[in-house]
């Protein structure tokens, strides 16, 4: 039996009011920090990362290919997966609709990640996607825009995300693999997303997720934007779907998986 309140229709049309008034306020302020992203300093790019793609390999500006700006998702994919990131698979599912809009008001795309290409294309014809993917394996470019960190700053708590730094990594032993982890009683949506990129948990957790802008101005490539964790929230579409639906997200621990996995025993 439902908790939920019933109504009459008057009763809901008010309601619906009611809140249609705290939806545009959301609105307004959302275009408000639109504006304030918008006016962040642009930092100069001054390295020369080198980035593998299926033409080759090539530097952060041709990533632009002739536009002005850059948008890139960095996409949990490590050298020691052997798939991607559930959660960025899902995020993925909506680029191959959005990229051509994109780069057709002078915005570039890519996912970038530190797998090789192979591994990266490979996953990318599986998923049926199509968009731009590079592989930065053996450059600083992740851990530059703080989306990798080594197993040493996991151990001595130095690793900085999303603007915080994390407390050292408790629970896992180095080199402790999932199966190994679980057999002593542990548990956790990070346990059952681990194990489904065939990695232990610390390996994992190495590799984040996040969004990083890019400008190119006279020949010059400039960083306007990074967002990570939450901050990605708002490219994750089947979340905005969810957040209108009579229920909303309810749930419980991890339910999404990669789009081909769906029906198939966990």
């Amino acid at each position: 039996m439902t908790t939920q309140k019933i109504g009459t229709r008057e009763e809901w049309l008010a309601a619906r009011l009611d809140l249609l008034d705290a939806e545009k306020e959301l609105t307004r302020l959302s275009d408000a920090l639109a504006q304030r992203r918008q006016q962040l300093p642009w930092v100069r790019i001054d390295k020369d990362y080198r980035f593998d793609t299926e033409h080759g390999t090539v530097g952060l500006a041709d990533l632009f290919k002739g536009r002005s700006q850059l948008l890139v998702y960095h996409f949990m994919f490590g050298p020691d997966y052997t798939a991607g990131c559930p959660s960025c698979s899902s995020i993925a599912d909506g680029f191959n609709g959005v990229t051509v809009h994109l780069e057709n008001h002078d915005v570039a795309f890519c996912a970038i990640s530190r797998a090789p290409l192979e591994k990266l294309l490979a996953f990318r014809k599986r998923m049926g996607w199509s968009f731009d993917w590079a592989s930065s394996g053996g450059t600083d470019f992740n851990a530059d825009f703080s989306v990798w960190f080594s197993a040493q700053q996991q151990r001595d708590g130095t690793v900085e995300y999303n603007y915080r730094r994390e407390p050292a990594m408790q629970g896992i032993r180095r080199g402790q693999t999932v199966a190994e982890w679980r057999a002593e009683g542990s548990g956790s949506p990070m346990e059952q997303i681990a194990a489904s990129t065939g990695t232990d948990i610390a390996t994992y957790a190495r590799d984040r997720p996040g969004i990083s802008a890019f400008v190119m101005e006279n020949g010059k490539v400039y960083h306007t934007y990074s967002s990570y964790a939450r901050g990605v929230d708002g490219t994750w579409a089947m979340y905005q779907w969810l957040d209108r639906a009579p229920k909303g997200r309810n749930e419980h621990g991890i339910w999404w998986r990669r789009h081909d996995e769906y029906g198939k025993a966990a």
